[in-house]
Order: C-alpha cells, then structure tokens, then sequence
C-alpha cells in the first residue's frame, strides 16, 4: 500500500473552468483538461484534479470526497455546507469583479419592490437562497428551478427572476430591469474541515492559496526599473504611485540610486514620461506574475 500523499483538488467546471486553470497556470500549476475526461492532470505529483461543477462543489468538499475546491461564495450559501473557508479569490469568467445575484422583472412590470410580488412565480437557479430571502422578509411567492436562459423567462412563463450578473449586458439585453440585490458573491477556495486539520494538508493547501492570491494580485500591475541621480530623487518619488514604498538601491556612482516599484499598468503610460521629465533613466517595465504580500 502506497504511503504517498495526495491532496484531492475540486476544478470547477463549466463557465469557471478556463479562468481556473489560467489563474493556476499564473500561480506555477499547469493542469491539462482534455476531451470528456472528468480527471485533469496537473503537473504536481501531489495532487489529483477533478472537475466538478461549482454549484455541487461545497457539498463533495463537505463530505469529504474532495480535500478542497474552488466555488462560489454562493452556491456554499445555496447549499448550507459546512466547510472551511480558506481564502476569497476574485476573479471570474469575465472579470475580476465580485458577481451580484439580483432580483429582476420586465422594464415595463409594475413591480418595482420584492414587496410587491406577494403571490407571484420567481425563477431561479439559486432555489433554496432564493425561498429563504424571500421567507424571511415574510413574502409569498412561488420559487421554480431554471434550467438555463432564465432571462427569456419573465414575463410569460415567469414574473421576476433571480440571475447572476457581472455587469448587467444580458439584464438590459432582455429588457429586465434590477429592483434587489440579495447578494455579492466571488470565488471562493474551501476545504474539509478534516482535512484542513491534516498538517500535510493543511500546509499544501495554504501554499497553493498563497500563489494563487499572487497571481491574481499581479494582475494589471507590472513592475518598473530605473535609474536616477540622487538630486533628482524627490521628484522621482513624487511621481511614483507605488504599491508599497519603492525599493532604493545604491549603485556604484555614489551620486546615483536604482528604483524598482510595483503600480498599476494602465498608469505606465501616463508616468514613464513623468519620470523621465524628472530625471530619470535607464527606465524598464517588465510584467508580472505574482505579487505576495
């Protein structure tokens, strides 16, 4: 019998599964998805992927048929497991973003309060969140599972919907309007609760959430090198817009220091020049692919 450990690792799959493995690719893991097999493999000899879809993750976690997992903050709440809440990722599909899950009806409803759909039939893929929101504020309503395109639904074969959004396109596409947000929700890294009492595991798994936090903080950011005579350092530094206070660095010519710093990269375009108006030289920008704090 094998003595080998292996931390059995959730990959959401669906929607969430390229941004995963993108972000896991950041943090130093390559895991290769290949035709219909549930079974990635990654290239760390310690670990076993499996792909499971995010709203049945918290529950494989919960009971332990996974050590850990990657799912929404959301469907651990849809669910009610409980498990260990490692460490918030944001990052989704098509940003970097928390998603809203909200409550919406046609432009043209006279609805305009959850109040006012006392009676009425709501559509959703978050059933149970959904009847206990609506059940703790005492309304009536009638909450049906939405296998897909629940923004079509409204206004024939529903009254109001409850959807996730990320910026709202496909609300104002199908001409629905947001009248409640029931709640904020990102990407989070759980794990069971037994197994994040194993000190194997425990150590793997907060390693692996300390490079993916990395990565996903080097995101727009980029790194910044240059040169600059001491006389011309304060102007230097009035420029920088720095994510922590730039390093300083003696050089040979002790009338000269080096900088490096970290700053957002839609900001480079804007401070290069700056600098270079205030004396500096030798100016290198170079990307990013984690920053650990």
């Amino acid at each position: 019998m094998s003595d080998k450990k292996v931390l059995k690792l959730g990959i959401p799959k669906g929607s969430l599964q390229d941004a995963t493995i993108a972000l896991f690719e950041r943090a130093g893991w390559r895991i290769y998805a290949s035709g219909r097999s549930y079974f990635p493999t990654i290239d760390d000899t310690e670990i076993e992927c499996m792909l499971v879809r995010a709203q049945e993750m918290a529950r494989y976690v919960e009971q332990g048929h996974l050590d850990a997992g990657l799912t929404g903050h959301d469907w651990v709440l849809e669910n009610q497991t409980d498990v260990e809440y490692v460490t918030s990722l944001t990052y989704s599909k098509a940003s970097r973003q928390k998603v809203k899950w909200v409550l919406a009806v046609p432009e043209d409803s006279p609805f305009h309060k959850p109040e006012d759909l006392a009676g009425m039939t709501i559509a959703t893929e978050l059933v149970e969140f959904t009847k206990r929101y609506f059940a703790g504020k005492n309304i009536p309503v009638k909450v049906e599972f939405s296998w897909g395109a629940t923004e079509v639904k409204p206004p024939m074969l529903a009254d109001a919907i409850v959807e996730v959004t990320e910026t709202g396109s496909s609300l104002r596409a199908n001409r629905l309007r947001i009248i409640e947000t029931l709640m904020e929700s990102e990407t989070q890294f759980i794990a069971n609760k037994d197994s994040y009492a194993d000190a194997w595991k425990k150590e793997k798994i907060d390693s692996l959430a300390l490079m993916l936090n990395g990565a996903i903080a080097a995101q727009g950011q980029v790194g910044l090198m240059l040169n600059v005579g001491k006389a011309n350092l304060d102007a230097v530094l009035g420029v920088l817009p720095a994510l922590n206070s730039p390093t300083v660095s003696q050089l040979s010519d002790p009338e000269w220091v080096a900088l490096n710093t970290i700053l957002e990269e839609s900001l480079v375009r804007d401070v290069i020049p700056k600098l270079k108006a205030a004396g500096a030289t030798g100016i290198v920008e170079y990307p990013l692919s984690k920053v650990v704090l």
